[in-house]
């Protein structure tokens, strides 16, 4: 069975809350994006599952099981899947929960303490949390048969290598879906969203999970992320084929598909 990493979880820093603000907008461009991110996730683990359902009023469920149905599962049911930049399990345990699945989902994340606050969401026989970087995944080339990411793949270090890196590890025929936040393309949807996203959500993250920068990192993330048509390019320029992408509510968020 595969097991969490044993690494111990990132200790907090002290500092301002300006100066944790000054380090997310760098992080959001890339400036120590690994250990803000990582350091972040697993500062916000105990209530990150509380607040994605209320900031996105639940709608990121209906997202995830869209996604899910695209990722072809049901071509291989018994087959072994990867769950990336997992968090808490949560499309791992959805994706077992699903009628017919008899596979295998290996939920991997750099940041142990969210993959903890995941446990019990479905059988370990079922859904293995896996502590990994997305960078430098423990499994064996051309070894799996599917994997997704959902609302993940803005915060790996290295968008490239992390696609190569999926691609990889792989089987051939395999599919990879990505669920992402997207910035709407019409005018009057996209002032309403950005509002929203730079105002409304922080002061929410910030009051629940009572991190200065947390949701403050989010919309400058998503600003900084490549563009749906851009992200479909890399994809290809990463070894996928057959690559699609399509809009979700408004254009919100997207899911681009992709095959090895």
């Amino acid at each position: 069975m595969i097991m969490p990493s044993t690494v111990d979880a990132p200790r907090t820093r002290p500092g301002t809350p300006a100066d944790d603000l000054h380090v997310a907008a760098n992080a959001a461009q890339g400036e120590g994006k690994r250990e803000y991110v990582q350091q972040m996730f697993s500062d916000i683990a105990p209530r990150y599952d509380l607040l994605n359902h209320i900031l996105s009023l639940n709608i990121d469920k209906r997202w995830r099981q869209k996604a899910l149905r695209l990722l072809g599962w049901t071509d291989r049911p018994t087959g072994t899947y990867l769950d990336l930049c997992a968090g808490t399990l949560d499309v791992g345990a959805m994706l077992v929960r699903q009628e017919g699945f008899k596979g295998f989902v290996a939920g991997a994340d750099f940041a142990v303490p969210m993959l903890q606050y995941g446990t019990g969401k479905a059988p370990r026989t079922m859904l293995s949390p896996v502590g990994a970087d997305a960078l430098q995944l423990p499994f064996a080339a051309e070894s799996l048969d599917g994997a997704i990411v959902a609302f993940g793949i803005r915060n790996v270090a290295d968008l490239d290598a992390g696609l190569r890196e999926v691609r990889r590890v792989l089987k051939p025929g395999a599919r990879f879906v990505i669920l992402e936040f997207s910035t709407p393309r019409f005018a009057l949807v996209r002032a309403a969203y950005l509002a929203y996203f730079h105002h409304v959500l922080p002061f929410i993250g910030r009051l629940v999970s009572g991190h200065q920068s947390a949701y403050t990192y989010l919309p400058l993330s998503v600003a900084q992320f490549p563009t749906e048509e851009a992200l479909a390019s890399r994809m290809r320029g990463a070894g996928f084929s057959t690559v699609t992408w399509e809009p979700l509510t408004l254009g919100i968020a997207a899911i681009h598909t992709g095959t090895v």
